[in-house]
């Protein structure tokens, strides 16, 4: 496993790697300000290397303008090998080894789950950036982990209420079969029934993460004869799904509702099979005009000579986030960093983002649209931003589970 220091030197000599946390601010000195990131970089690399080019963009931003607190920010990137055991060995070594101020990153929702266990054992903050995981802010919420993405419960309720005026009552689920994916399907059994009671589930599919069997999928999930798709599927198991469905007439006057589907990361592996008309959450990168954002795409595109996937905006955005954080803490300790945390209002490249109190979810919303084809290319249209914050689980819900 390669480890790297990301500094100026190392950003251009290749990969990168390296950070520290606030807890030891003195073993640190007025030496560089550590961060340590962990993240699935070889086994989900569509994801990931993208998430860690905006990083390296952000640090040099940042950096160039004098780091925060006087001190260059930098960030210790670690690969977590997608295994809850390798995460927790490589956060260990973050932390103990590489003296961290605070973790960040991971992908898989367990993989995030185990590394937020580790992090309120060891009383260490840690931003997860990326899983979907609704355990991390609910059932196994804890007081050391805040977590950037909207979860699948939010992103699943945005689907949901884009579908919910179709004519549709029989549906079909085909999700991942780990804790994402059945969180996905909880989540939108729940939510159907709620804004239709007629709705019935008629199948269920639950391929193995990475493995899935697209033509035995497709076959049961049309035997069921369902009027509407509710999809979890990405990655390498998108593609054939899509590709059989096709080729089978599997998606053919129905709605298909999909989480993820109208990310770059997948539209882009999808190209020419992009279905038309899909139901997605994504990132249509090319059609939002903010300011800010331009810029980001201008600087990213600059960079690295290709186009931003959601991966990207979200490293830039957590760069910026641990910043400005430890910026108003004006301190490395974590217990005052967790206290300015809470409730903390940050002026993203794509509008205002909270880190809500109560929880530690953040408002970061998600693009809703349909999918259609850009020439050659799989993309978005008839979007809106649906932000976070009017798609979060109720506050009374969170306080039956949380315990911390």
């Amino acid at each position: 496993m390669a480890e790297q220091r990301v500094s100026r030197r190392a950003i251009l000599g290749g990969l990168a790697a390296g950070i520290a946390a606030p807890h030891i601010a003195r073993a640190q000195g007025q030496g560089p300000i550590k961060i340590g990131e962990l993240n699935s970089y070889t086994r989900l690399a569509a994801f990931c290397i993208p998430y860690r080019n905006a990083m390296l963009l952000a640090l040099d931003e940042i950096n160039g303008k004098g780091g925060v607190l006087g001190r260059k920010l930098e960030f210790v990137i670690r690969d977590d090998g997608g295994t809850t055991g390798d995460a927790t060995r490589v956060a260990e070594e973050l932390v103990t080894r590489e003296n961290v101020s605070m973790l960040a990153g991971t992908f898989l929702s367990n993989v995030g789950l185990a590394v937020a266990d580790y992090a309120n054992q060891r009383k260490m903050l840690f931003l997860a950036s990326e899983p979907l995981s609704d355990a991390i802010t609910m059932a196994q919420g804890n007081r050391y982990t805040f977590r950037v993405r909207p979860s699948t419960y939010m992103q699943t309720r945005m689907l949901v209420e884009a579908v919910k005026d179709k004519p549709v009552h029989r549906w079909a689920i085909v999700c991942p079969n780990y804790e994402y994916g059945q969180s996905a399907a909880a989540n939108f059994k729940r939510l159907i029934k709620e804004v239709n009671p007629k709705a019935e589930i008629v199948a269920e599919q639950y391929p193995a993460l990475g493995r899935v069997d697209a033509g035995a999928t497709v076959n049961a999930l049309a035997q069921a004869r369902p009027e509407g798709i509710f999809n979890a599927l990405f990655g390498p198991d998108l593609p054939p799904f899509v590709r059989e469905g096709n080729t089978r007439g599997l998606f053919e006057g129905k709605t298909v509702a999909s989480l993820l589907t109208g990310e770059p990361e997948y539209l882009l592996t999808l190209g020419e099979e992009t279905p038309e008309g899909w139901i997605v959450t994504g990132y249509p990168w090319d059609q939002i005009e903010l300011p800010q954002h331009k810029a980001f795409v201008q600087a990213y595109r600059a960079r690295f000579n290709d186009t931003p996937r959601l991966g990207s905006l979200l490293g830039y955005i957590v760069v910026y986030m641990v910043r400005d954080l430890i910026a108003k803490t004006g301190s490395l300790d974590t217990e005052k960093m967790i206290a300015t945390f809470e409730d903390m209002a940050f002026d993203t490249i794509i509008g205002p983002v909270t880190m809500r109190g109560i929880d530690h979810q953040s408002t970061h919303g998600a693009w809703v649209g349909e999918t259609t084809l850009k020439g050659r290319q799989g993309a978005m249209k008839n979007w809106r931003y649906v932000d976070g914050a009017t798609v979060m689980f109720p506050e009374a819900e969170v306080r039956a589970v949380r315990k911390a």
